[in-house]
């Protein structure tokens, strides 16, 4: 016999670290009967850190109301915007740039999300880094 719990479901948020809008949670896990209070304090200490990103969670909600968090990464896209200090992406990819991404800050962001990525390998997760600039209007340096 196995002591593991039965999952009542799961669901991602992109909350702020440290900051977690007690709205958001409510909205997506106020059905599921847990105490939405506690899960954002225990969301905000676990991404004090990381205050001001924006910091996904995978809630594994359990049938007895407890629950189990699991942080990731933060968006791509977001790591892109924050490391060139973008508001947005261009309008039009195909056909405006916004600005120039740096083989640097490209290797930089590709290893903070090697974790969530289903790659172990550096120059992979570089690529995939790349295509998500290139789709938001960002140059990307060639060397």
């Amino acid at each position: 016999m196995t002591n593991q719990k039965k999952i009542a479901r799961e669901v991602t948020l992109e909350l702020e670290a440290g900051n977690a809008a007690m709205t958001d949670i409510g909205k997506m896990l106020g059905p599921a009967g847990i105490n939405t209070r506690q899960l954002k304090l225990d969301y905000d200490a676990a991404t004090a850190a990381q205050r001001g990103d924006v910091v996904p969670v995978v809630v594994t909600v359990f049938e007895d109301r407890t629950y189990a968090l699991r942080l990731k990464t933060p968006p791509t896209a977001y790591l892109i915007r924050k490391t060139l200090g973008l508001a947005r992406g261009a309008a039009r990819p195909g056909t405006q740039s916004v600005a120039k991404l740096s083989r640097d800050q490209l290797r930089e962001i590709a290893e903070r999300k090697l974790p969530d990525l289903n790659t172990g390998d550096v120059e992979a997760a570089m690529r995939q880094v790349a295509g998500t600039a290139r789709s938001m209007g960002v140059l990307v340096a060639d060397e």
